[in-house]
């Protein structure tokens, strides 16, 4: 029999897009299925593979479609596509290129919480600020959960072990199905009216989605946001996150987690409070000693042993400051007495009666005043004449 002529591979992958093409069946499909590996491209194309439990396969959303989405894929979306499979020749495989898509099932109640949570976050309920700090040795304990189970049973026996001493409370409430929201948020209420808990807990052992919905039901969230007294939240598994994680106060990845969150180990309590009693004890002696130091050191300073030294050399020192000042004033006064000479040598040496002495005379008017100037009299006026021994009334004749 003579061998066939080989193709090429172009020519296999052309022929076998031929043949997809030409199916009428494969140009328009519905698929269901879940969103892995999603890649949402800077040119605005979308690339993700679409799986079930046993298969894939990959799929790619041009730009053209994707601006019809009403909401944003994600990995763990459950979503029906519509679309067309065809050849990649170049790599010489096979995908759906897909034109339409929406939220399926469980994928409609994710895009639910997805909207939930993004209003509560804005809202402010999610904020740090908000949270209350959980107390160091609550006396009692209250927890809203199934009162059948091992929930219970495992928070029970993890806070006992640690904290003997602490009571819980429990309110039964239903953790799954229709009402189980509001009989959980009725259980945070009820504590908060008694007052009898120090601390809440509000747990369910894992499940799907649907089995944790009551925990992202925004009753039960703004039953938790509205609590005084503080809520830890134990929701399924610890890779579990439910809107009830997210408000409570504190988390706990597992409620046998949260009850060890809740009390504290009293034997690691007990073994603390014994290493701070050692550590008092040796800072203690060490204070001791240090004041018995300073004692000694006192008690042998020379003050205490011959005060009177430092009262005679204060008192000879006081002596010396005595003649220093006794000096001072001695040679200030001299000095004043000095200057107060020369003042008054030079005033009498600017005295008016120098002056009459020495022949000179002080001719006054009538009122006294000083003559200086012949402008100043008149033929006829009287005036004195101011000698060194007296007064002579004149007239002026010329």
């Amino acid at each position: 029999m003579e061998r066939p002529e080989p193709i090429t591979v172009s020519e296999l992958n052309k022929y076998i897009k031929n043949i997809i093409d030409s199916d009428d069946f494969l140009n328009m499909v519905y698929i269901r299925g879940e969103i892995s590996n999603f890649k949402n491209h800077y040119t605005g194309h979308m690339y993700f593979t679409l799986k079930d439990e046993s298969s894939l396969i990959k799929c790619v959303m041009f730009k053209t479609y994707t601006a019809n989405l009403n909401f944003e894929p994600q990995d763990g979306m459950s979503v029906v596509i519509l679309g067309s499979v065809n050849v990649f020749e170049r790599d010489g495989v096979y995908q759906i290129y897909v034109k339409g898509m929406e939220i399926d099932g469980i994928g409609a109640l994710y895009a639910e919480y997805e909207k939930l949570k993004a209003r509560l976050s804005e809202e402010g309920l999610f904020d740090e600020k908000n949270k209350k700090k959980i107390p160091f040795l609550p006396k009692a304990i209250g927890v809203v959960t199934s009162k059948t189970g091992a929930v219970i049973r495992d928070i029970i026996n993890v806070t006992t072990r640690r904290y003997p001493g602490v009571h819980i409370k429990l309110y039964p409430v239903s953790v799954q199905g229709k009402g189980a929201a509001e009989t959980i948020a009725k259980g945070i209420e009820v504590f908060n009216d008694l007052k009898n808990v120090d601390v809440i807990i509000v747990a369910r052992g894992g499940g799907s989605l649907e089995d944790l919905w009551p925990f992202n039901e925004e009753i039960t969230a703004r039953a938790i946001y509205a609590s005084k007294i503080p809520v830890i939240s134990a929701v399924g598994h610890e890779t579990d996150f439910t809107i009830a994680d997210f408000v409570a106060d504190l988390r706990a990845p597992t409620p046998s987690a949260a009850g060890e969150l809740a009390v504290p180990n009293i034997q690691e309590v007990k073994w603390k409070i014994l290493e701070i009693q050692k550590k008092f004890c040796i800072l203690l002696n060490r204070k001791v000693e240090l004041i018995k130091s300073d004692y000694l050191r006192l008690k042998n300073a020379k003050i205490f042993k011959n005060p009177y030294n430092i009262i005679e050399q204060r008192a000879m020192q006081v002596v010396s400051i005595e003649k220093q000042l006794v000096n001072a004033m001695t040679i200030a006064t001299k000095n004043s007495r000095l200057k107060l000479v020369e003042k008054m040598s030079a005033l009498d040496a600017l005295s008016p009666l120098k002056t009459l002495a020495r022949g000179y005379a002080i001719i006054e008017n009538e009122d006294k005043n000083v003559l200086r100037t012949v402008n100043e009299l008149s033929k006829q006026d009287l005036i004195n004449i101011v000698l060194q021994d007296g007064k002579v009334k004149a007239k002026v004749i010329k």
